[in-house]
């Protein structure tokens, strides 16, 4: 069933994400990670961490930096897309592809990073400065911009439902803040898995702080906290890159297929079965098999990420900036018209053409300059708000 995204349907985004680790804090998302995500975060976006879970180094690793801006770059162009591709089954396809798997592995990196937090003051203030405080930012900055760009003059600025990109900053809050019950226990993955399945066929958790997305998500989260450097080291393996290219092959084929057929909801996890229209064991079947789907599709994407320093590496540290800024860009062109009556760009050339402006708006706004006079906002001190303990570098 073709459902075209809302004018401001909360999609998932990542995400750049704010990592737990001194110095590869953003992910995004929602990545410092951001992480994202990522949506991140920002810091879902933030920061560079060493492989090593037991003693991080400071030196940032140009792996995670290249998938970071990767990432974010996929979560850019696929937003792009959702206005032009309700006239062409092709881009809709591309869309489904990319939707499996750029936020969960935006998130899967956030979960890698955090895995050294604890409730430390100093952890603990790098959670609000860079998480907390850039959602209230933002998401009144984001209802603003509709109410007074996109003509809604009724919109309230509401911190308990998130607009558009927003969901991931409050996904990642309560993710890492819960990262030491994860690290607790002895099966967290599965445990995990189960709460995400139980999301899925409960139509009654509501939209308060996009909790569905929440916990339909956490699997991939929990699977970063329990990963180690030595699993990057397989899957960057050169038998996994070629077979990650049939595999790629085959899930465009297949989105083909499904691109008339499946609500896009399932890729959203934003809602539960019974709210898609669906049979309530729906969800735990679909639950269980787009985590596998995106499971293979991220590893066959960082597969292919560059292990060395790029051009665009440096751009890796300020996903979050790219992340929650792009939204403006994308919301403000739908607002603006661009796009209506614009049946060229439902074609191959404005495919291309769309996708070439939206990596190229993006990784713009990752760039060092936008970072630095965005720090206000993602990366604000806030020492005068916290005690000497945690305000203490």
């Amino acid at each position: 069933m073709f459902q075209a995204p809302s004018a401001f349907k909360r999609a998932p985004l990542p995400p750049a994400t704010r990592e737990s680790e001194p110095r590869h804090e953003q992910t995004m998302t929602a990545v410092r990670t951001s992480p994202t995500a990522v949506p991140v975060t920002p810091s879902v976006t933030p920061s560079s961490t060493s492989a090593s879970s037991a003693a991080p180094s400071k030196k940032r690793d140009p792996y995670f930096d290249n998938v970071k801006y990767l990432a974010i770059v996929l979560v850019a162009v696929a937003h792009a897309w959702e206005p032009v591709m309700d006239d062409s089954r092709a881009t809709r396809a591309l869309y489904l592809v990319v939707y499996t798997f750029h936020m969960p592995a935006f998130i899967l990196i956030s979960g890698y990073f955090s895995r050294s937090f604890d409730m430390t003051p100093a952890k603990v203030k790098r959670l609000v400065t860079g998480v907390a405080v850039p959602y209230v930012l933002f998401e009144t900055a984001y209802a603003l911009f509709k109410r007074y760009a996109g003509g809604s003059a009724d919109e309230a600025v509401s911190l308990l439902d998130p607009l558009f990109l927003t969901w991931f900053l409050v996904a990642l809050f309560v993710w890492r803040i819960t990262t030491p019950i994860w690290r607790a226990l002895r099966h967290p993955l599965p445990v995990a898995l189960t709460i995400a399945v139980l999301a899925s066929v409960s139509p009654d958790i509501g939209d308060d702080l996009d909790l569905q997305r929440v916990l339909q998500f956490l699997p991939f989260f929990v699977l970063g906290l329990v990963m180690k450097p030595e699993h990057f080291e397989t899957i960057r393996r050169r038998e996994v890159r070629l077979l990650s290219l049939p595999l790629f092959a085959g899930a465009l084929l297949f989105a083909y297929w499904a691109a008339p057929r499946m609500q896009l909801g399932w890729f959203y996890r934003s809602s539960s079965a019974q709210e898609l229209g669906a049979p309530w064991w729906s969800g735990a079947v679909m639950s269980l098999a787009m985590f596998g789907c995106a499971l293979v599709l991220t590893a066959g994407f960082l597969a292919w990420v560059p292990r060395r320093r790029m051009w665009f590496t440096v751009l890796g540290a300020g996903t979050i900036c790219g992340y929650l800024l792009h939204g403006f860009l994308i919301k403000g062109a739908g607002y603006a018209g661009l796009f209506d009556r614009q049946e060229w760009l439902a074609g191959p050339a404005g495919l291309v053409v769309v996708s070439l402006v939206a990596a190229a708006a993006v990784t713009l706004l990752c760039t060092p300059p936008v970072r630095r006079a965005l720090r206000f906002a993602t990366e604000p001190d806030m020492d005068w708000a916290f005690r000497r303990d945690a305000a203490g570098r």
